[in-house]
């Protein structure tokens, strides 16, 4: 996979690129050479999976965080 196809794939596609992968191994029909191009590709998937999923939990705390805590209402009566 190359640099430009990483930054244009989503997360979601990613996953899905891995699914097919693991599908087609478990198949058991291919020769051993689509094997090993099929675990590459997969490794460098997850690695960008994982790097999608940690920017996304940055992402989250960040929100979180700059959110103050919930104001509760005045008894005026």
């Amino acid at each position: 996979m190359s640099e430009e196809q990483k930054k244009e794939t989503t997360f979601e596609q990613s996953l899905a690129r891995l699914e097919r992968i693991v599908s087609e191994m478990e198949g058991g029909t291919l020769p051993l050479d689509d094997m090993m191009k099929r675990f590459e590709e997969g490794r460098v998937l997850v690695a960008e999976c994982t790097k999608q999923l940690e920017g996304i939990r940055q992402r989250i705390e960040k929100v979180t965080s700059a959110v103050p805590p919930a104001v509760e209402p005045m008894n005026i009566l």
